[in-house]
């Protein structure tokens, strides 16, 4: 082993910093009457999300008789627990915890890393922006926040307009701005649509910014809007090119939750995924009922890297995964 892997890939400075953030972020949130809460990281249901895997913890491995046959997971986020104490009759909750992801390593990413996360009863989706632009002010150094809707996000940086297109236009673009991507790569429109924003306009958001009503095929968790079906009411942070934090008007419907979770998980096998639970103790307490809320959140790892300045969230953690 070599003798220098026991030091921390961040440096002092970096850890006091991260410190102070926090602190600020807990400040923000007490100020607001919310209350902090812990839940399981380790749970029998998980987040059912295209691109996400979880980290599956066998039940003999517990060595618990009722749980041997049994599948658990490492949090992806507390997202499912939370919504439940949302149901139970919580109004305004925030949470700093581990969190876990398969297959994610890199300049931006590490298998653990720190989640924060929060949500309020009665708020919609532009209360949820507010309040996330509010907390950047709070606890970081950072330039006005711009707000720019995904379309028109789309349409100045990309040169398209992403809910009045085709593939067969987003191909065409593709090769007008000599992208070098084969015409065959897909024939599916939000993948496409990923690409262009992660190459044209992701890096383009340099500013703080808060980017809101993405494609309905890209809802995930949030509610349609009622004013355009072709958006859902989900917005997102992004600083230095960097997504900090993801938000939702949160979908209260149980029906569409199962919809949507058959349709994830039939996307999942067809890119060589397993499925993963689509019933689970979120789905139940929306059957019982839910609360209209929005919630957000935010990787606290990131969101430090970007305040100071670093390039690699190995910079602004203690101990990444290969010196854990």
């Amino acid at each position: 082993m070599n003798s220098s892997c026991w030091r921390p890939t961040a440096s002092v400075d970096a850890l006091a910093s991260r410190s102070e953030i926090t602190w600020k972020l807990r400040k923000f949130f007490q100020e607001r009457g919310f209350l902090e809460v812990h839940t399981p990281t380790l749970s029998h249901d998980t987040v059912v999300d295209r691109f996400i895997n979880p980290i599956e913890v066998s039940g003999r491995a517990l060595d618990l008789p009722e749980l041997r046959e049994k599948r658990l997971y490492l949090q992806t986020s507390p997202e499912f627990c939370m919504k439940r104490l949302l149901a139970a009759g919580m109004q305004a909750i925030y949470q700093i915890c581990p969190a876990f992801r398969a297959s994610e390593k890199g300049e931006m990413h590490n298998p653990e890393f720190t989640m924060v996360e929060w949500y309020r009863v009665g708020d919609d989706m532009q209360l949820g922006i507010e309040l996330l632009a509010g907390l950047i002010e709070a606890v970081v150094d950072a330039p006005p926040i711009q707000h720019l809707t995904y379309q028109a996000a789309f349409e100045m940086h990309a040169g398209v307009d992403p809910l009045d297109c085709n593939v067969e236009d987003l191909i065409s673009r593709a090769d007008e701005l000599k992208l070098g991507i084969d015409a065959n790569w897909s024939d599916e429109k939000d993948e496409w649509l990923n690409l262009f924003f992660a190459d044209l306009v992701q890096p383009k958001l340099i500013a703080p910014t808060i980017v809101s009503l993405y494609p309905v095929t890209q809802s995930a968790l949030a509610r349609i809007s009622p004013v355009d079906p072709r958006v859902s009411e989900r917005f997102e942070l992004f600083m230095h090119g960097v997504e900090l934090a993801n938000g939702y008007n949160e979908l209260v419907y149980a029906p569409e939750l199962e919809k949507r979770n058959e349709l994830v998980n039939a996307q999942r096998v067809q890119d060589g995924n397993v499925a993963l639970p689509e019933e689970s103790r979120l789905l139940d307490a929306l059957r019982h009922g839910f609360p209209n809320s929005s919630g957000c959140a935010l990787g606290l790892d990131r969101l430090v890297m970007v305040a100071l300045g670093c390039s690699r969230v190995d910079q602004v953690i203690a101990f990444p995964l290969a010196r854990a």
